[in-house]
């Protein structure tokens, strides 16, 4: 089956959720053989990343009304002649304008709340969550074109067991420590103060085990959160591995995944990735959170920016070993039947095919 030819475009400076699924995505496109192509930002982080055997473009993207890379976009479609552009994110998606009928198709992908104002101008629209979508035709987006696709998190991909053993030693973990790990920015959004604050609430040990909390990002409240350790006391429970392009390594190692996000998290891909991991996981009770997840079946839900509740769902879940495991199976079991990569892949390029005219 032939599929359209997309162009897919992003201008991230730094690096997230939103970038981890732009990479995610793209080697996808590239194994599913569908004809793609990538463009990003110069001097941006993703720039310096793997992105998997598609033909990859630097823009300037200095600016959102940057007229320089509006002019590179605009050359760029010219070159690549693609049947259907993707924008992500607002400077993109501003940046690039196709005329209905004498262009390509021009998709925007959200995968938040943002203004809408910068992607009125597109096509069509697609939202990582039901709510999303629901929240933009709301908002005066046309409903027939609005999109829903959920995430996918790619199969769990086991590195060898000595290098995990180097990496216990090398994070300074003692052999019989839990092994807690929470992944996202260091931005408000991620409620990240609540889960320190919890932490300090957690006893030395639970089942003669002393918990340490491995925090994988960066972003600009890292210095506040160190601060907030220091201050609780609790330095040593607490592990600042920074932003890793491969967490593979992390969520083998981990015996719990936490993830404390406030109402305002659309989606949470670490929610999919605990899962995939066949991890057991506490999560708050943000938005995204209560559309895919199940409380008791296949996670730990606990109310949003409470740290206590937080430290009750974490010694919960460590001091009963049989429910953690049934809720990681069940968590498992979810993500290939509902989140993996070939049926929501699929779904994209159908959606393409039918936005092109392909499936005609």
């Amino acid at each position: 089956m032939m599929h359209p030819r997309s162009l897919q475009i992003i201008a991230s400076k730094q690096l997230g959720g939103a970038e981890r699924w732009f990479v995610r995505f793209a080697r996808a496109l590239a194994e599913t053989g569908a004809p793609a192509e990538l463009a990003v930002r110069a001097q941006g982080a993703l720039a310096t990343l793997d992105l998997g055997a598609l033909p990859l473009h630097r823009l300037p993207f200095l600016t959102v009304w940057d007229p320089w890379s509006r002019s590179a976009v605009k050359r760029l479609i010219r070159s690549v002649q693609p049947d259907l552009v993707q924008t992500y994110m607002g400077r993109a998606t501003r940046l690039t304008h196709s005329a209905p009928g004498r262009g390509p198709v021009h998709v925007a992908r959200l995968g938040g709340y943002y203004a809408l104002h910068p992607y009125r101008h597109a096509h069509a629209w697609i939202g990582n969550t039901k709510g999303l979508c629901d929240w933009m035709v709301r908002h005066g987006i046309p409903a027939q074109r609005v999109h829903q696709i959920y995430n996918f998190a790619d199969p769990a991909r086991p590195v060898a067991a000595t290098r995990i053993a180097e990496l216990r030693s090398a994070l300074g973990l003692a052999a019989d420590a839990w092994v807690l790990v929470t992944a996202g920015r260091f931005v408000p959004v991620k409620g990240l103060e609540h889960l320190i604050a919890a932490m300090a609430r957690l006893p030395a040990r639970i089942d003669g085990r002393a918990p340490r909390l491995i925090l994988l990002g960066e972003g600009p409240l890292g210095g506040a959160l160190r601060r907030q350790a220091e201050a609780l006391g609790i330095t040593e429970r607490l592990i600042w591995a920074g932003w890793q392009s491969d967490p593979r390594p992390y969520f083998q190692l981990a015996d719990l995944v936490v993830f404390p996000s406030l109402e305002e998290e659309t989606l949470g891909n670490v929610i999919l990735e605990s899962w995939a991991w066949s991890k057991p996981l506490v999560t708050s009770r943000f938005r995204g959170a209560r559309e895919i997840v199940r409380h008791g079946e296949d996670a730990w839900c606990v109310p949003c920016a409470d740290a206590r509740a937080l430290a009750d769902g974490i010694r919960t879940l460590l001091a009963q070993p049989a429910l953690a495991s049934t809720l990681a199976q069940r968590g498992a079991a979810r993500v290939q039947s509902e989140f993996a990569r070939e049926p929501i892949m699929t779904q994209y390029l159908e959606l393409y095919r039918t936005l092109t005219g392909a499936s005609a």
